[in-house]
């Protein structure tokens, strides 16, 4: 794996000082800084602009209280966060997370890499992020709607179709981002479509937006398995997470002709053999808002392992999507030894540096989540499109869309690897090909 050279070490120290304490932004930091030594040796004027210092800094970061009542006529205190990163390439784009983990750190850790994959889609975005450390969960549909109304009072005045347009992430779909919409439109008294993204088919939404990251992540596998001559069909595969990352990637991967035998939730994991039950998992997630141990109440030869590690569950093909840093140097080299041939994550940086050593080292083929699911962000843009020219396609034309750009990223990725003498190296390949778009703006757009 490529290191640092003494220029690349000055930005990552100054980095980690004026972010102390931000420990998955300055993770996301390094791993993009691993790749650009080559870069700056061959063009100086990167360097001498301070290009990867301006990346680095947020363009504007904005933190603001959410008051609202719960059901019982208390008041509750959340705080909300939407970190602008970088327009160089088009208005800020990227999702809203509702969950307790969120802080700023966080937040800037997703912005900071969706500068980059949104610069892979070749779609007109820059990249943001936001959200708030509300917890959805428990929570009744009044209660969301009122917190989501307070959130959008306050996040309103930073958002547009040609400045910030906001998408879901965790805890953040379709009822979130109709509420969101509804209170925006309110204040606003503009039906702008194009203002958020992931909304209902009947007012704006796009088909395929809901199926798009899940089905792009496992377009990636294809795309890295045929460079090896080798393919889905017949592949055991597990799947990290049972939401709509996990349940789209479980669907599209079957309809490749693997076979998805394990994915699970932040209370354990179930294993069946003969295969997972998609219309039961859909049934339990997506319209009971249940917990995955369920499954085994309906299919009693599935096994149930509470607080379980999926990645033990030997398999050739591991896609993780649930959340950051899920996957670690002890969970890789399980699955090398289980025969994992390929990773494709369809979660955010899921894999700790420590596991992506160990799949590079291991040769797996490794596809980063920069790149592998880059196809739920480049839906929402293909959203935007809709929605501008007042047009709605249909999913058939939609998803062969989604795959053309997920093939275009995926050739893109690797014929960077070869250029900069690493074949095969996604890592290296998504890094560079990302940074270079965005750099090559910023420099003709001068020092702003």
């Amino acid at each position: 794996m490529p290191q640092f050279n003494e220029k690349l070490s000055e930005i990552y120290e100054e980095v980690l000082k004026r972010n102390a304490g931000e420990g998955e932004f300055h993770q996301a930091v390094h791993e993009v800084l691993e790749s650009l030594g080559p870069v700056l040796a061959k063009r100086p004027e990167f360097v001498h602009g301070k290009i990867i210092q301006r990346i680095c800094e947020p363009e504007r970061q904005i933190i603001f209280r959410v008051p609202w009542l719960d059901d019982k006529g208390d008041v509750q205190i959340n705080r909300g966060f939407r970190v602008e990163f970088n327009s160089s390439l088009g208005p800020y784009k990227g999702g809203l997370r509702f969950h307790p983990s969120v802080n700023l750190g966080i937040i800037k850790f997703l912005g900071f890499e969706q500068i980059f994959k949104n610069s892979l889609t070749g779609m007109p975005i820059g990249g943001g992020k936001g959200g708030s450390d509300f917890d959805p969960k428990g929570r009744s549909e009044n209660e969301i709607m009122r917190f989501c109304q307070s959130f959008m009072t306050e996040l309103y005045r930073h958002l547009g179709e040609y400045t910030d347009v906001p998408a879901g992430d965790i805890g953040v779909g379709g009822r979130e981002i109709g509420f969101l919409f509804g209170q925006y439109k309110r204040i606003t008294n503009r039906y702008e479509s194009g203002v958020l993204t992931g909304k209902g088919l009947s007012w704006g939404g796009s088909l395929v937006r809901t199926e798009a990251t899940g089905y792009g992540c496992a377009y990636f596998v294809r795309e890295m398995l045929k460079t090896r001559k080798d393919s889905i069909e017949g592949k055991t595969c597990v799947v990290s997470g049972s939401g709509n990352v996990a349940i789209y990637t479980i669907e599209k991967i079957t309809e490749l002709g693997g076979t998805c035998v394990a994915c699970s939730d932040s209370n354990g994991v179930i294993y069946d053999g003969k295969g997972l039950d998609l219309d039961l998992i859909k049934k339990i997630k997506e319209v009971d808002r249940g917990r995955i141990a369920e499954y085994a109440e309906h299919h009693k030869h599935a096994k149930y392992i509470a607080g379980g590690n999926i990645w033990e569950i030997p398999c050739e093909v591991a896609l993780p999507s649930a959340t950051q840093n899920e996957l670690n140097g002890k969970d890789a080299r399980a699955l090398v030894k289980n025969g994992c041939i390929a990773v494709g994550e369809g979660a955010n940086m899921p894999t700790t540096p420590e596991g992506v050593k160990v799949f590079q080292e291991s040769g797996v083929a490794y596809g980063p989540s920069k790149a592998a699911n880059a196809g739920g962000v480049a839906t929402s843009a293909l959203e935007m499109q809709q929605n501008a020219s007042r047009d709605s396609w249909s999913f058939e034309f939609t998803e062969q869309k989604l795959e053309q750009i997920m093939m275009g990223i995926h050739q893109a990725c690797y014929e960077t690897s070869e250029e900069y003498g690493a074949p095969g190296n996604y890592v290296m390949g998504a890094n560079i090909t990302g940074f270079m778009k965005v750099a090559n703006a910023m420099v003709a757009h001068g020092l702003i």
